[in-house]
């Protein structure tokens, strides 16, 4: 099976915060990498504070990890940004307003599943939690359901009843009482530890057919990955959905365009990207990187652009910082 390089998917070595400040607020963010044991499947943790006297937003972009935000200050309005509303090219002073029929739930700590669509969070300006980045397998493995429902959906964990009885608020709570971001990374890694030894065994197909994917850059054909796996075409989707989420093909479409984005904002031509990244040609790019993100290429690369650009894996272009709306 030809493989090239797959997309960094993980954080720094653990690495205490220091605050920033701005004009116009202050920040502070810490990354660390779990204990080795939790590895590959947990990918990373990345703690943040924010402290701004207005509102905030940011459009993510989808990417080939399960997300779980645990927050202890605040709360974010999550919106599906699908359909092209969001304006990137009015970031620097224009406003970014849901339509009225846009689904939009808020939450202290958000679960998010495998997607092929963007999304909108915003905040009022204060937020603090930690962001731990999960593999699929991972995350069904934690979770013991099957991550076709959450597809596409951000929502409380706790609501899912996969894991004890409001652990994810507990957890939250005391990382909110932790006395620095170390000691809050030495707790994930004790709670992920103790899930990841409780949940079910995800099929090594499965877990291989992923990892032949992400070195690929989502290009290795659906029977290739089933003969990979001794598996047939259909019992490869199906083990999918079951515990990644996706079909191999969406699942694909989502690696292609997290390299796509990852080339054109290091500096790749669109033309270098459809070719490297397999899509038939520029338009295929364009069509795909629009359903994803919202808007085109060189808007998501001019605005990814503008400092200060906080990405959700490291080395990759996930997310663009914009202006919030004011119905």
């Amino acid at each position: 099976m030809r493989r090239s390089s797959a997309p960094r998917q993980t954080s720094q070595p653990r690495r205490a915060g220091r605050p920033a400040r701005a004009p116009d607020g202050s920040w502070e963010t810490a990354s660390a990498l779990p204990h080795p044991r939790l590895r590959p499947g947990v990918i990373g943790y990345r703690g943040f504070r924010l402290a701004f006297p207005g509102p905030r937003a940011r459009l993510e972009a989808p990417i080939g990890a399960v997300t779980l935000m645990l927050g202890f200050e605040g709360a974010v309005r999550i919106t599906e940004a699908g359909g092209g509303w969001v304006d990137v090219r009015s970031t620097g002073g224009g406003a970014v307003v849901p339509p009225a029929r846009a689904r939009t739930v808020e939450l202290r700590s958000v679960l998010s599943g495998l997607t092929t669509t963007p999304v909108l969070g915003e905040h009022d300006g204060r937020l603090a939690g930690v962001e731990v980045l999960l593999t699929p397998w991972a995350a069904f493995r934690i979770l013991d359901l099957p991550l076709r429902e959450l597809a596409g959906r951000q929502l409380d964990p706790d609501t899912l009843g996969a894991l004890p009885s409001a652990a994810v608020a507990r957890l939250a709570h005391e990382l909110a009482g932790a006395p620095s971001w170390p000691a809050r990374f030495r707790l994930l890694d004790a709670a992920l530890g103790r899930w990841l030894e409780s949940g079910p065994h995800c099929a090594d197909g499965t877990v291989r057919a992923w990892y032949a994917l992400c070195h690929s850059g989502g290009t290795v054909p659906v029977t290739e990955l089933a003969e990979e796996a001794g598996w047939s075409v259909r019992q490869l989707e199906n083990r999918f959905r079951e515990q990644i989420g996706l079909s191999p093909k969406a699942a694909a479409r989502v690696l292609r365009s997290q390299r796509a984005r990852r080339l054109l904002c290091a500096g790749s031509s669109q033309a270098e990207a459809a070719a490297v990244c397999g899509f038939y040609d520029q338009a295929h790019l364009s069509g795909e990187f629009k359903a994803m993100t919202g808007c085109t290429p060189r808007e998501f690369v001019r605005a990814h652009g503008r400092p200060p650009a906080v990405d959700r894996l490291t080395g990759e272009a996930t997310s663009l910082l914009l202006r919030p709306g004011h119905p």
